[in-house]
């Protein structure tokens, strides 16, 4: 159930869209300008678009970058939910946009370590930005969402998993070891800048939320977003004044809408967010199989 007071003003999405094209600009550029110049690739389905694009040819990036992202877009629509396949698809469509505006881009040729390091951070703070926006371009990230939940292995070891046979894949195809070694380390460049931009790349946020408006947003977050929460009485240590404090566990591709919902109904809403490894709850944890929604 979604109402009009808790949409994205025509502002917020502005922003987010334009986030997402100044992230989907960046790591375009690094594709172009440093790893396909160099027969680098990334991970997920990136690597996969770059491996069949040195193959049939360097024009047909783009083109198979949405293809191998189209499976991954349906199962977000079937998995996560509705709402994300837009962002999902935004992202897809800009990034592949750039990619094709941008084929003529001087290569940059030098020193492997500078191509590695200043190539993958590039591209980490590009896909970053589209993360932070609410998009997504990697579909194994998705495919990851949903073995943690049938299967309870991590996001990260099914990514993690995925990356090791496409970096692999790469190296015996072309018999070339050292190029999937470099991919591997530009991998992991982009990957901590990722981790940076985004501020983690934990899959499970807590959020404490203190609002004087809890039925309000209680309500919203519920019907919304389906995520359920503790709430918790508290007082203000200056003011004095009775608070109530939400406690809400939310998986990171879901925390730029629990943001917008919960200022969108109290824009006075103060909100803690931190990283989580583990949840348990009773005999379940999050590295055994978990409902879909994860409960406080």
């Amino acid at each position: 159930m979604t109402t009009e007071t808790t949409k994205k003003t025509p502002k917020q999405r502005i922003l987010s869209y334009l986030g997402m094209a100044i992230g989907a600009l960046l790591a375009a550029l690094s594709i172009h300008m440093f790893l396909v110049p160099n027969d680098l690739i990334d991970g997920g389905v990136i690597g996969l678009a770059l491996i069949a694009a040195r193959l049939l040819g360097d024009q047909w990036f783009p083109i198979f970058f949405v293809v191998f992202n189209l499976p991954f877009i349906y199962l977000s629509y079937k998995h996560i939910r509705p709402a994300f396949v837009i962002s999902m698809g935004i992202a897809v469509g800009l990034f592949a946009i750039f990619t094709y505006l941008l084929g003529s881009t001087p290569p940059f040729y030098g020193d492997p370590l500078e191509i590695i390091v200043i190539g993958g951070a590039i591209l980490g703070i590009g896909i970053g930005l589209i993360i932070r926006c609410g998009g997504c371009t990697d579909g194994t990230e998705i495919l990851g969402i949903i073995m943690n939940r049938k299967y309870g292995f991590t996001v990260g070891q099914v990514v993690l998993f995925i990356n090791i046979f496409v970096f692999a894949f790469y190296g015996w195809i072309f018999m070339d070891w050292h190029i999937a070694v470099r991919s591997l380390l530009t991998y992991i460049v982009a990957f901590k800048m990722i981790d940076l931009v985004i501020m983690g790349l934990d899959e499970l946020k807590s959020v404490t939320i203190i609002t004087g408006k809890c039925d309000k947003l209680h309500k919203a977050i519920t019907d919304e977003m389906g995520l359920g929460m503790t709430v918790m009485h508290g007082k203000g240590g200056y003011s004095g004044d009775d608070r109530d404090i939400l406690l809400v566990i939310v998986e990171r591709l879901d925390l730029a809408e629990l943001k917008d919902v919960v200022l969108n109904h109290d824009p006075k809403a103060f909100m803690a967010i931190e990283n989580m490894h583990e949840v348990v709850s009773g005999r379940s944890s999050t590295k055994q199989k978990r409902r879909k929604k994860i409960k406080a």
